[in-house]
């Protein structure tokens, strides 16, 4: 009779090492898209130029942005020169006095900036700045 000497029988592995590179591949790529998306939210806006500006640091920035033609936005949302108190309400609830960021296009008529602090005056917003950029020297 013959023996047949039984072969080892190999058991499967995951191997860790290569999963670990694609998941930390995933990890930037979607990291590095989420930069993109960020900053492609807003409308681009170039802001008027000044030498004593100064630097803010809201605890909830509320920012109004106000281009030379197209509409308002209130933190990244469209809205109307209409609309725009409830917008601010709606940003701010649970902040009984918001301070509020407006962040002017240079080209916008000056009309336009003091209609938006007008409607932000009747919703009973007093903290109003004005965003700039530092002059180069």
């Amino acid at each position: 009779m013959i023996h047949f000497e039984e072969s080892q029988q190999r058991h499967a592995r995951i191997e860790i090492i290569p999963m670990i590179d694609v998941m930390m591949f995933l990890l930037v790529f979607f990291a590095l898209l989420s930069i993109n998306v960020i900053s492609a939210r807003g409308v681009q806006t170039n802001l008027p130029q000044s030498s004593t500006s100064t630097s803010i640091d809201p605890e909830k920035p509320l920012v109004v942005t106000v281009t030379r033609e197209g509409p308002l936005q209130v933190n990244g949302a469209d809205t109307t020169l209409a609309a725009l108190a409830e917008a601010v309400r709606g940003e701010a609830r649970g902040n009984p006095a918001p301070a509020v960021t407006l962040r002017t296009d240079e080209a916008a008529t000056m009309q336009r900036v003091i209609d938006v602090m007008d409607v932000l005056k009747h919703a009973s917003i007093t903290k109003v700045a004005i965003a700039t950029r530092s002059k180069p020297e």
